[in-house]
């Protein structure tokens, strides 16, 4: 049995997402430019009115701080410059147990909601966070809800976890597992995918009914958002739902047949080529799959008449993954094609029956998430991953897109604008969406996973995915930002999360808003950031009437200490580049107190 088994299960129609070859960034095109090459005819430019756009003033002290007590200025004063010292932060997993320890239960929770944990989360559960929620919807801001409870797994246990779960039961065996890919193989000592992770959270599989207690979490939150919100979102990994062995092997499938099209493209002359341009001659790609086993001459014939496509003698890579997914042989999607030997070789002997129920049931909970997250309104977010995961995570979030997202946007995707390949997936998504005529919607990021996709590379040998430097990311989220935003201009059915702490990429975004006529109460753009940071970029977008959210965690004082931790460890590196958040809290202090006005409700 195989991962898309399970896939054509959970949807009527599924095609894998395609996800070129790596390219790296570029910059941002200039505002003049077209919709990007390689994309079909759209509806044209659709007439709208264009008001004034409102400003904004990212260094407005009182405007920025205006939901904010004295007292919670003084707290972000002094957690925020806690996070800027290098050793304090180190240690802070060490420093948490101590204080727990020498304080008792009782007095070390209560320092904790005056300091780091009234900083940075909302509040214990359901009802405790409302106040919050409600008198930040009273400055413009919503809510993305994510219950930050996780287990705290030390690097030893977890370094041992990764192993055993990413690894099927033919490959232990066999020991087959030597011949997968680099990339895609759970190495023996590689450590746990959490080290080297400060701004994600990371789950371990430890068996199903741990995965269907982080499925009934994801509901609750989704119920709390739903009750606490009318337009919120809430937030969930593919990685706390299944065991992560499907999520490898599917990806590293996915991958190869990909990989595949790009050869066969080279071979007809189209290197060089994106994504999109690349079109394979049907009687050149009919030759090459059924010398391949893949397809006789007749049933891709066949196939193609009956989808009408390949019409025009040619075959683009959208138009290849549905021939793909069309196949329902099951024991051939296990095949991968080798361009050696020009022959179909197994990736893996069998699943056991229990793994391949795994997988169904992975997807089943997704199913249900989904459904509910419809229900009740709430858009749901599914948080992007590491690059090893992350093809299979993409794939199974665009078949719920395709699924649900059919009246409005319901499912959003997430982008890493860190990885060398992500305009390339980008525009393939949105070009999909366009023919298939479903709301593309997604949250672009620029990744939380940096520090430990490169060592993992370096160390095992493979392709660094990451983009080469800083700038280089800064580029491609430009690029791909831009893009989905020539989208929005002309059409109703793509939506975009900006969800970042640069005020350069917020500026980008607005000026771009103007010049292309996107209005923020069309809803279309809205913008994220983390409860407890960058309030002066939030704010201020809020109050002048942009769509923007808070990610708002919440969860037990002594259950969310681990998402504390990470957090500290995340504003270290922030805090120590950027002191304007400091510097603007310190003058808003500083001038109620000379106003007069420290202690008004109203400042």
């Amino acid at each position: 049995m195989v991962p898309r088994s399970a896939v054509r299960a959970l949807c009527a129609t599924a095609a894998p997402r395609g996800a070129p070859r790596s390219v790296p960034g570029a910059a941002p095109p200039p505002p003049a430019a077209g919709r990007g090459r390689g994309r079909g005819p759209g509806p044209g430019p659709r007439p709208r009115p264009v008001p004034p756009a409102p400003a904004v003033d990212f260094g407005d002290s009182r405007e920025a701080f205006r939901s904010k007590s004295s007292a919670e200025l003084l707290r972000g004063l002094l957690v925020l410059g806690l996070c800027a010292v290098g050793p304090l932060v180190e240690h802070n997993r060490e420093l948490l147990q101590l204080g727990r320890r020498v304080l008792g239960r009782a007095l070390f929770e209560r320092l904790m909601k005056m300091t780091f944990y009234g900083q940075f989360v909302a509040g214990e559960d359901q009802e405790a966070i409302k106040p919050l929620i409600r008198r930040n919807r009273a400055f413009g801001v919503g809510a993305v809800l994510d219950y930050s409870v996780e287990e705290d797994l030390g690097p030893a246990p977890a370094g041992r976890q990764p192993l055993p779960s990413c690894t099927s039961a033919a490959e232990k065996e066999t020991g087959g597992a030597e011949q997968r890919e680099k990339q895609y193989h759970a190495h023996r000592g590689s450590g746990s995918h959490r080290n080297g992770v400060t701004s994600a959270r990371t789950y371990f599989y430890a068996d199903e009914a741990k995965c269907d207690q982080h499925m009934e979490t994801f509901l609750r939150c989704i119920d709390a958002s739903s009750g606490s919100s009318e337009d919120g979102f809430s937030a969930i990994k593919l990685t706390a739902l299944g065991r992560p062995q499907f999520l490898l092997q599917f990806s590293e499938v996915l991958v190869k047949w990909r990989w595949f099209f790009h050869q066969m493209a080279v071979e007809q002359g189209q290197g060089g080529r994106t994504a999109l341009e690349m079109k394979l001659e049907v009687e050149k790609l009919q030759e090459a799959l059924a010398k391949l086993g893949i397809a006789t001459k007749a049933e891709s014939q066949h196939w193609l008449t009956g989808e009408n496509l390949g019409v025009s003698g040619t075959v683009d890579l959208l138009a290849w993954n549905s021939l793909i997914d069309s196949r329902t042989k099951l024991s051939k999607l296990l095949l991968i094609p080798n361009m050696k030997t020009r022959q179909l070789e197994p990736l893996f002997s069998h699943f056991t029956e229990e793994e391949d129920q795994q997988m169904k049931r992975m997807l089943q909970r997704m199913d249900i998430l989904a459904k509910r997250a419809t229900e009740t309104g709430v858009r749901l977010m599914v948080d992007a991953e590491q690059s090893y995961f992350q093809p299979a995570i993409s794939h199974l979030t665009l078949e719920m897109q395709r699924r649900f997202n059919r009246e409005r946007a319901i499912i959003f995707n997430t982008y890493q604008c860190y990885l060398k390949e992500a305009y390339n997936n980008v525009t393939v998504d949105v070009e999909l969406s366009r023919r298939e005529g479903w709301h593309f919607s997604t949250k672009l990021v620029r990744g939380a996973y940096m520090e430990q996709e490169r060592e993992r590379a370096a160390k095992f040998g493979y392709e660094d995915p990451i983009n080469p430097t800083y700038e280089k990311t800064n580029e491609m989220y430009h690029r791909c930002l831009d893009y989905i935003l020539e989208e929005i201009k002309h059409s109703q059915k793509a939506s975009v999360m900006v969800a970042s702490h640069n005020e350069d990429t917020i500026k980008f975004t607005l000026q771009r808003m103007i010049e292309l006529g996107i209005h923020p109460s069309e809803k279309k753009v809205c913008f994220g950031q983390l409860l407890g940071m960058c309030d002066q970029i939030t704010f201020p977008l809020g109050q002048a009437g942009f769509p923007v959210y808070k990610y708002v965690p919440y969860g037990p004082v002594d259950e969310v200490l681990p998402y504390l931790s990470r957090r500290a460890q995340e504003n270290r590196g922030f805090m120590q580049r950027a002191n304007q958040e400091r510097d603007l809290l310190w003058r808003e202090f500083k001038r109620r107190l000379f106003a007069g006005t420290i202690f008004s409700p109203n400042p």
